[in-house]
Parts: C-alpha cells; structure tokens; sequence
C-alpha cells in the first residue's frame, strides 16, 4: 500500500509533457501549400517589365536566324531543372574567361515562341493572339525543359480554341505522343476515330504511313473496334426499344382487358368532345388483332401469323402476371396451368421476360412478375 502511495505521489508531482509539434507543422505545411493564393497584376507586370527591359540580365540565349534573347539564370534555373543543368555547365566554362556572358542557344522553333515560352517563366503568362501561332512549338518546349503547368496551358489552349482540323490532327496528335500530353492525345484520337474518312485521304495521313507504320496499324485496329462497338450499341438500343413496346403492349392488353378501353372501336368511331385519346398507342394494333382472331379460320395450328402473334402476346402476359386468379386477360390462368402440367418453362422465355422487366427497370406490381 505504501508502496502505490509514494507512485501516485510521483506521479502527480510530475509536470505535464510539452505537447507534439505535429500539429504547428502540418499548419504550417498546409499554409504554404494552400491554393489560395493569389498574384496581383502589379506582381505580373514586375516580372514582365524585368524581361522586357532585361534589367542586369546575365544570360543570352540564342535562336533561330540569328535572333538573341536576354534573361537572368537564377529565374531561368529555378523554372527549370534543364535550363539549370545548362547553365551550370556554361557557368564552369565562363568561370576561366573574366568578362564573357554566359549564352545557351534553343533552336528548331521560332524566335517568337522562345520569347513566350521565357516570358512565361517570368510571369506566368502569355499573349493569346501569339500562342495561337505558336502553340505547339510551345508545347515541345515546354516538354523538352521540363515545364508541365506550360504543358497544361499549352493543351488547353490547343482543344478550347479548335485548332485541331481533319488536315493537322495527325500532326498534332504524333506529337502530343511524343510530348506526352494525354488530354490532347485522347481528344485527337477520338477526333480521327470520328472522321476518318476524311482524315485517311490528307497529306498528314499519307506522311503517317511512311513514318510510323506501328501508329497507323494501331489507328486502324482502333477504327475497326469502334466499328464494332457502335454496332453493339445500336444492336442494343434496338433490343431494348422492342423489350419497351412489348412492355407497352403489355399494359396496354391489361388496361383493355380490366378497365375497358373506351377509345378502340370501328375504324370510324369519332371521340367525343370531353373525351382524352388513350395513352397507351398499342390499344389499337391489339383490338385489330383481337377482332381477325375472332374471325379467323386459321388461328388453329399456327396457320395464321396474325393469330399466332396474338396467342403469343397472351402466353408472354400469362409470365409477367403476378397473379392469374383475379387476372381478367382471357386464358391467363390457362397458359400457366398449362405450363404446370407439362413442366414447359422454356429458357427463351424467360430471358425474354427478363429483359421486358429490367427495360423498364420495374419490380412488376401489381400485374407483373418475374415468377
């Protein structure tokens, strides 16, 4: 006992332990990845201004027809990871000769899409007027140093604009391959998927087949599957439009049979003013089909196909009712014993019965069902 008295005395004349930093750091981690934050337009046009005027810039890079661009490394390097490593190496170089500039050269592009591509380090922005033209010699510089927010503007711009035509979507679309840039690749090849008629008679398809046999075999492999998934589609679309009419034709043979019709009669049987034309369209085929069956020599055997048609729409009746003993369709109750007695449940019946119900996606109550 006085043992756990001294233990309890300790304890209590401990001092509490400091709490965990965990929570100050992940607030603080949370701070400064929060995305909302803003840039005002004053900022923006600080970093334009300093590339406009190229005020102690230390660098020049050099392109295409003799054109030279100033800029400063430190933006250069932290915007991205190979202009740095360029740098870096330039830098070793410049070390041993006092007084020279460091100088990079970007080639194979236009002057005017270097110059937005290194305004866009700056800035974070562009004329939309010049990236119109230049657009994708943006995008392969944007890929080639490593510069993804540019990638994504780059791609935006291209599908937002529609610039991408039956004549350059095979361009554009090898070369979103190349850069990778998804969004652009997917739209481009659901583009050519969709208008490959057109597409197949152009330059850029031509030049395609000489160039990348691999590309064109995987395009057409893709054309003939999309051939045969539009086919299943429609195939299925037709399927479910007939399972939703020989539902139709279903209510319809109930709300006959149980409430009596009073729209159906003669051929030239006018509706009186105050009365409202039945909502079911299948009311009519089933009273004409009713009245042959009445008068009919053939209906027996099968003969006739406008009597077998009927005596198909009551046994298909007879295995959606939920309930034969107060149904009032003629021979309802017949079809089922029937059934009983000679143990015919055929299984294209019930597939049949199946796909009515799930087209409309019901549960049968009160004249349906699945049994």
């Amino acid at each position: 006992m006085d043992r756990r008295k001294e233990e309890c005395r300790q304890e209590r004349t401990l001092p509490k332990p400091p709490p965990l930093p965990v929570a100050s750091t992940t607030y603080l981690y949370e701070t400064r990845k929060s995305p909302h934050c803003s840039i005002s337009t004053a900022t923006k046009n600080t970093w334009d201004c300093l590339f406009d005027e190229t005020y102690r810039a230390d660098v020049s890079i050099s392109t295409d027809n003799g054109g030279i661009i100033y800029a400063h490394a430190s933006i250069l390097g932290m915007a991205s990871p190979v202009l740095r490593s360029m740098l870096n190496l330039k830098e070793s170089r410049v070390h041993s000769c006092r007084g020279h500039q460091r100088s990079i050269s970007i080639r194979g592009v236009p002057t005017e899409a270097v110059q937005i591509f290194i305004r866009f380090l700056y800035s974070s922005c562009y004329e939309e007027d010049k990236m119109q033209e230049h657009a994708l010699s943006v995008l392969v510089l944007s890929h080639a140093y490593a510069i993804p927010h540019l990638k994504r503007q780059c791609e935006l711009h291209l599908l937002e604009r529609a610039s991408i035509t039956t004549d350059n979507v095979v361009d554009i679309f090898q070369l979103a391959l190349l850069c990778d840039a998804p969004r652009l690749s997917l739209f481009c090849h659901r583009f050519v998927l969709k208008h490959f008629k057109s597409i197949s008679g152009t330059q850029g398809w031509e030049a395609m087949k000489q160039s990348h046999t691999i590309l064109e075999k995987q395009i057409l492999k893709s054309v003939i599957d999309e051939d045969i998934r539009e086919k299943e589609k429609v195939r299925k679309m037709n399927e479910k439009k007939v399972y939703m009419q020989l539902y139709e034709a279903m209510e319809a043979l109930v709300h006959i049979c149980k409430d009596g019709c009073q729209t159906i009669g003669s051929d030239d049987k006018v509706l009186k003013k105050d009365q409202i034309p039945c909502k079911y369209a299948a009311c009519k085929e089933l009273e004409l089909l009713f009245r042959h069956f009445a008068g009919c020599d053939m209906r027996v055997g099968g003969r006739c196909k406008h009597c077998k048609r009927l005596w198909q729409v009551l046994e298909l009746h007879s295995r959606l009712c939920a309930d034969s003993d107060i149904c009032r369709v003629p021979l309802c109750r017949n079809f089922k014993q029937r059934r009983r007695r000679r143990n015919m449940d055929g299984i294209k019946w019930k597939i049949l019965v199946r796909n009515i119900v799930r087209s409309k996606s019901i549960s049968g109550a009160p004249f349906f069902s699945l049994i």
